[in-house]
C-alpha cells in the first residue's frame, strides 16, 4: 500500500491517503504564526497501521519548515511531541 500526505490548506489540515483513499487527517487552526493541532483522525478501516504517526510527523515537519510554532491541543499530537523530542522546539 502506498501512503501519501497532502497539505489541504483550504480545510486547514494534513490529509493522509492510502492508495488514493482518504485514510485520516491532522486538523489545525492557525493564528499569528501558530498552528493549533486540535484533532487527529484515522478512519476505522485504516487503524492499526501507524498512519496517525505518519501524518502528524509530516504535519509537524512541514510546520517547522514553514517557520511556525504549534499548540498540541489534540491529545494524540501532545503525546507524539512528548515522545519525539525533536519537535518540542515547536512548542
Amino acid at each position: 500500500m502506498t501512503d501519501k500526505i497532502v497539505h489541504n490548506v483550504d480545510e486547514s489540515r494534513f490529509d493522509i491517503y492510502s492508495d488514493d483513499e482518504l485514510a485520516g487527517f491532522a486538523e489545525y487552526s492557525e493564528s499569528d504564526g501558530v498552528r493549533d493541532f486540535h484533532h487527529t483522525v484515522t478512519y476505522p478501516q485504516f487503524r492499526g497501521r501507524g498512519l496517525a504517526a505518519v501524518v502528524v510527523r509530516q504535519a509537524l515537519t512541514q510546520t517547522q519548515s514553514d517557520g511556525k510554532k504549534i499548540v498540541p491541543s489534540c491529545s494524540y499530537v501532545e503525546k507524539f511531541v512528548a515522545q519525539n523530542p525533536e519537535f518540542q522546539i515547536l512548542l
